[in-house]
């Protein structure tokens, strides 16, 4: 059973850094594409980051482009997201997720599995 346990979140004033761990277990994910989503009060699950566990492939959404960067340490089974230069509007709660399929794509019901989230808080 597929298990994403994400880390890292917490409290940041405007114009630092954060950098968010997602734990993977139960599969040998190299057939997999991992993503970052986030969801603030009120609003739609919003598509942050995604990666071919392999590499080759990211995309990112245009908001956080430049200032955040997802990759992946095979070793540890874990993906990161290292997230600089974050802005107020950069607060929800973020998910890391998996789709059985080596193609990132933005979609948040094409990823099969979900972590329980971990809060980013960003102050002015």
């Amino acid at each position: 059973q597929v298990q994403l346990v994400e880390s890292g979140g917490g409290l940041v004033q405007a114009g630092g850094s954060l950098r968010l761990s997602c734990a993977a277990s139960g599969r040998t994910f190299s057939n997999y594409a991992m993503g970052w989503f986030r969801q603030a009060p009120g609003k739609e699950r919003e598509f942050v980051a995604a990666r071919n566990w392999n590499g080759g492939a990211t995309k990112y959404a245009d908001s956080v482009k430049g200032r955040f960067t997802i990759s992946r340490d095979n070793a540890k089974n874990t993906v990161y997201l290292q997230m600089n230069s974050l802005k107020p509007e950069d607060t929800a709660v973020y998910h890391c997720a998996a789709r059985v399929n080596v193609v990132p794509t933005t979609t948040w019901n094409e990823y099969q599995y979900w972590g329980q989230g971990t809060q980013v808080t960003v102050s002015s």
